[in-house]
């Protein structure tokens, strides 16, 4: 977020993409699975012709597995060996970083020979072991905020990495459980991160309306609330805004509910570049 001097962070490079609490907002975005090469493909093109109208940095994301499914009959992905193919052409073909999650600490090294960002799930965010294991790669870091944490638990959990050699963090906020099926978002958190960590900050727009389990066996979310959220998060200021995006949320093999359409996203990411213009000229202060 933009904030006085005392609560600036320290700037994270990726490629040809920086982040910084006072910089402007780094798009993360692409759909929530991995669903294969020609649809990787569609998604980064759509992507990347939003972005370079606005000037917006993009890393582009996609799970090559989604390992916390609601139930054990969901679509877990296509796997890490060839998601990795496509992660490099994506790479080669529209010149943007990468960002995938990371679930085991045994898949940090391989993973992070080909992609430029790894992402900690917010179930995994206190997993020492994976932590370690992903700092040692040299790679930057989003560590997803568990539901279950204050935004003042993310010191603890960012100290992890950079004492093991690794500074290049970032922390992202998705939401905090709120009783049963819900998430609430804590726009208070932002600041919190950004001093008590020092760390660019990101927020999910996305996973921030998901519903856990709210369908049963598989997880509802309310889109509706994506632009409200989005807004609001750009509007305190942040480094790097998170939104998983599909043509077809719908119809989409995981996340659908809580996902935008790539068609509706030119639109926002234009109103949200003015708001983060504002932000950034005004910064806050909690103290």
């Amino acid at each position: 977020m933009a904030v006085h001097a005392d609560l600036q962070s320290r700037h994270v490079k990726v490629g040809n993409v920086t982040f910084g609490n006072d910089l402007p907002f780094v798009l993360i975005a692409g759909p929530c699975q991995m669903e294969g090469r020609a649809h990787a493909l569609e998604m980064a093109e759509a992507l990347t012709k939003a972005c370079e109208k606005l000037s917006i940095p993009l890393i582009y994301k996609s799970s090559f597995d989604k390992a916390n499914r609601t139930s054990l009959s969901s679509s877990r992905g296509i796997g890490m060996d060839e998601a990795l193919s496509v992660f490099e052409e994506i790479k080669s073909k529209f010149g943007c970083p990468v960002i995938t999650d990371v679930h085991a600490a045994h898949q940090c090294e391989p993973v992070a020979k080909v992609v430029d960002v790894l992402q900690i799930p917010a179930f995994l965010c206190r997993q020492t072991d994976l932590l370690i294991a992903a700092a040692k790669t040299g790679r930057a870091i989003n560590v997803k905020k568990g539901q279950f944490l204050a935004p003042w638990d993310m010191a603890n959990v960012s100290q992890k990495i950079i004492e093991s050699g690794n500074d290049k963090v970032m922390v992202c906020e998705r939401g905090a459980s709120f009783g049963y099926n819900t998430l609430v978002s804590d726009m208070r958190s932002l600041p919190i991160m950004a001093m008590g960590t020092g760390c660019p900050v990101v927020f999910d727009a996305t996973h921030s309306v998901a519903q856990p389990g709210g369908q049963g066996a598989t997880s509802g979310g309310q889109r509706e609330f994506i632009s409200v959220l989005a807004r609001a998060a750009v509007s305190v200021g942040v480094a790097g805004l998170f939104m998983e995006t599909h043509q077809d949320p719908d119809n989409a093999p995981c996340d659908g509910p809580n996902m935008i359409r790539v068609q509706e996203l030119p639109e926002l990411l234009s109103l949200l570049v003015e708001f983060d213009k504002l932000a950034k000229a005004h910064p806050v202060s909690i103290a």
